[in-house]
């Protein structure tokens, strides 16, 4: 896939193939399976370096990820509201063009990062780290990560994170995880969001989303969240307590919290032998 698209290719690693990069001479010399292959080490070695920074300072970094519009950034508004009082927060937002986003986050008193990705539809591990260098890691419990709004290409890509949270909005249907499945399978939680629509959107089963995400042999937890009415967020709320916990418990015993391993990555992105 992205062997075709170029999305592998973004303003964070370019400099690696750039004349004089680390892979110049491969992209000069080699295969673009070469190519791809070496880009998604470096992305692998550089997220290992993040989530290194991000165990020293005791900060537990989550992904969002979701189709565009299924409610990322109203999710997190929502959800600062809450924690604000007992987490320090910031958040990085990553999207093709403007720092819409990350206006609205900051519009709650919460520093945000905006990174505009041109024409990549994912977040690598490099762009992360550069955006790193705004945050004081020292001043955070935790930090979100919104991914570009994209089924495919996100989950492939480690930023060096400890959860992945998949988002699957009413108004997308419920086979949106068969139909996407590199996403679902990734996902360390499942958040059904806008079911304020169910009454309207009747066509939407959460009973059968819930199979199709279990078809893929994915345990994680489902929720059904409405940022409209608060009492749905509670459950969302003691997740999100119960990971910072682990990650602290994990941290002191000098360990790290790993994301679910997402075995189709490369083969979506062309290396499949």
């Amino acid at each position: 896939m992205c062997d075709t698209c170029g999305c592998n290719v973004t303003h964070g690693n370019r400099h690696l193939i750039a004349p004089g990069g680390k892979l110049a001479k491969v992209g000069e010399h080699g295969s673009a399976i070469s190519v791809l292959s070496g880009l998604l080490s470096e992305n692998d070695r550089v997220a290992a370096h993040n989530r290194e920074h991000f165990d020293r300072h005791g900060v537990l970094a989550i992904n969002l990820m979701s189709s565009p519009g299924a409610g990322k950034t109203a999710l997190l508004e929502a959800s600062l509201e809450r924690i604000r009082a007992r987490y320090r927060v910031a958040v990085i937002e990553g999207d093709l063009e403007t720092e819409n986003d990350a206006r609205r986050i900051r519009a709650r008193g919460v520093e945000a990062v905006q990174i505009v990705t041109g024409t990549a539809c994912h977040l690598d591990a490099h762009m992360v780290h550069n955006a790193l260098h705004e945050l004081d890691l020292d001043a955070l419990d935790i930090l979100f990560v919104e991914n570009v709004g994209n089924l495919v290409c996100p989950a492939s890509f480690d930023l060096g994170q400890h959860r992945n949270v998949t988002l699957l909005s009413v108004p997308e249907g419920d086979d949106k995880p068969s139909k996407y499945p590199v996403m679902f399978r990734a996902a360390d939680l499942v958040a059904i969001t806008k079911v304020d629509l169910l009454p309207v959107l009747d066509d939407f089963d959460v009973g059968r989303a819930r199979t199709n995400v279990r078809a893929l042999a994915n345990a994680a937890p489902l929720l059904e969240l409405s940022t409209r009415h608060a009492d749905s967020m509670d459950a969302w709320l003691d997740w999100l307590d119960a990971q910072v916990s682990e990650h602290r418990r994990v941290c002191e015993r000098g360990e790290s919290l790993r994301p679910r391993v997402q075995p189709d990555g490369a083969r979506m992105h062309g290396l499949a032998t």
